[in-house]
């Protein structure tokens, strides 16, 4: 018996075949769909890299000012109007994505052209402005009228305004300021103060500015403790100020102006006249090689040779030096001193008028 030969059943395989072909074109769509997204992801990034990218052509400097507050898309708008940056937008969401934003400073920046964004943002991060500003120095010994002539020569602020400010000005913010005695014969109020430095200043800076800086500056310099040991001095800060501004103006060899402190506090104890030269070339206005016997009558309160004690203000500013002199000054019994006159600077010191004269002719001799 032969058996039977069974057909395949066509309509059952056909479900078959259809599913497959089904997962296939699923599978090339899906592939298609991949490629196409990573296309997209690629010509997004590409794009976005060619965005951030340093603007090309010649390098210019350019000055950019980031006003207090600016926002991160202000900033980037900023740069694209100044050419130094292709898109703002983008430039927006770089900074929110390196998450700097908050660390960006204001001011005036100089950048460049062909600069790349992040070099532009470590000079925001740092604060690393442009340094639109003058520089002056002032030296040891001046007084407040050569500093306001060169300060004015100088195109940083007018002598008028500058005066002014130093006579009139608020600075509450320096309690030492407060302790100056409102004397009508004291000259200028700051005088004394105004400590001898290398300053720099904005180039739009105001007298009360430049004031506020130097007077800063001689708080730094003050050390706390002077105020203690001057009391064992009997001296205020301010007769200590008077006292290291002659010593200022007197002495120019470091090492000696402990000893003429200690001359002047010698002629103070005693009650004698300072005799201080350098008082009377105060009052004249102008240095002299040497003074005559009317110079020294000259009528004026700071006149150390008419009027006994300490004159009523400072007549310079006093250094370092001069200043810790006189709250340090050595101890000894010298009430005279004469300059040697042989090219050192240095001083003859002596106890006596008698001593003194013979120094006195020695240093005519050199």
């Amino acid at each position: 018996m032969k058996p039977m030969s069974v057909k395949p059943d066509r309509q059952a395989d056909q479900p078959v075949v259809i599913r497959r072909r089904r997962r296939g074109g699923l599978f090339r769509w899906l592939i298609a769909l991949f490629l196409l997204v990573v296309a997209a992801v690629l010509a997004a990034s590409l794009y976005v890299y060619q965005q951030l990218q340093p603007v090309e052509g010649e390098q210019t400097a350019k000055n950019v000012t980031v006003p207090t507050g600016s926002s991160v898309r202000v900033i980037g708008r900023v740069l694209e109007e100044q050419g130094l940056i292709r898109n703002a937008d983008m430039f927006s969401y770089y900074v929110k994505y390196r998450g700097v934003a908050p660390e960006l400073k204001a001011g005036e920046y100089q950048f460049t052209t062909g600069q790349t964004i992040d070099a532009m943002l470590q000079d925001m991060i740092d604060g690393k402005t442009v340094v639109s500003a003058k520089r002056f120095t002032i030296p040891e010994g001046w007084n407040i009228e050569q500093i306001a002539d060169h300060l004015d020569a100088e195109g940083i602020v007018a002598k008028a305004d500058f005066l002014k400010e130093a006579d009139q000005g608020n600075f509450s913010e320096f309690p030492f300021v407060a302790q100056i005695p409102a004397s009508k014969e004291r000259k200028h109020r700051l005088e004394g103060y105004l400590f001898p430095e290398t300053y720099e200043v904005n180039k739009d800076a105001t007298a009360h500015e430049v004031i506020s800086k130097m007077l800063a500056q001689f708080q730094k310099e003050w050390k706390p403790e002077w105020t203690s040991e001057l009391k064992q001095q009997k001296l205020t800060m301010d007769q200590a100020v008077i006292l290291a501004s002659i010593v200022e103006r007197e002495v120019t060899v470091d090492k000696e102006r402990p000893i003429v402190a200690g001359v002047y506090y010698n002629r103070i104890h005693d009650k004698w006249p300072l005799q201080a030269d350098a008082t009377v070339q105060f009052v004249l206005g102008k240095q002299r090689d040497r003074l005559t016997f009317d110079d020294l009558k000259v009528s004026s309160p700071y006149n150390t040779y008419t009027n006994p004690g300490l004159p009523p203000g400072p007549i310079a500013s006093p250094g370092r030096a001069s200043l810790e002199a006189v709250v340090k000054p050595a101890k000894h019994d010298y009430f005279f001193y004469v300059t040697k006159k042989d090219g050192t600077s240095e001083h003859y010191f002596s106890r006596t008028l008698e001593e003194h004269n013979a120094n006195n002719a020695k240093s005519r001799g050199n």
